[in-house]
C-alpha cells in the first residue's frame, strides 16, 4: 500500500491555531484536544487519501481537485499532490464555504 506524506499548507496551520485560540478562551485543555483530533484525522490521510469527497461547492463550479474530510463541526480540506496530501483550510462546517472563503480574500 502506497503511503502519503500529510503536509500542512501555511493557511491551515493558521486555521488550526485560530480553532486553538478560540476555544482556549474557555479551555486549554479542550483547544489542544480539538488541536490533536484534527490532527490525528488529518494523519489517516496517508494511506486512504481518497476516500475524502470532493468539496460540493468546489464541485459545482467545476473544481474537482479539492477534497474534504469532516471532523465534526470542521472540514479538513486538501489536495493530493503525487505522493503527498496537502491540508490547504481546516474550516467551521456550520457556516457557509463561501462566506469563509470571500472573508479570507478580502482579508
Amino acid at each position: 500500500m502506497t503511503r502519503y506524506r500529510v503536509e500542512w499548507a501555511v493557511t491551515a496551520r493558521d486555521d488550526l491555531e485560530a480553532i486553538a485560540a478560540y476555544i482556549a478562551v474557555d479551555s486549554a485543555i479542550n483547544a489542544l484536544k480539538v488541536v490533536e483530533r484534527i490532527e490525528a484525522r488529518a494523519e489517516t490521510l496517508s494511506s486512504l487519501p481518497m476516500r475524502g469527497r470532493v468539496v460540493p461547492e468546489l464541485r459545482w463550479h467545476g473544481v474537482m481537485t479539492f477534497q474534504e474530510l469532516i471532523e465534526k463541526p470542521w472540514r479538513l480540506i486538501y489536495r493530493i499532490e503525487s505522493h503527498r496530501v496537502v491540508v490547504v483550510s481546516v474550516l467551521d462546517g456550520r457556516r457557509s464555504l463561501e462566506d469563509l472563503l470571500l472573508d479570507r480574500f478580502v482579508r
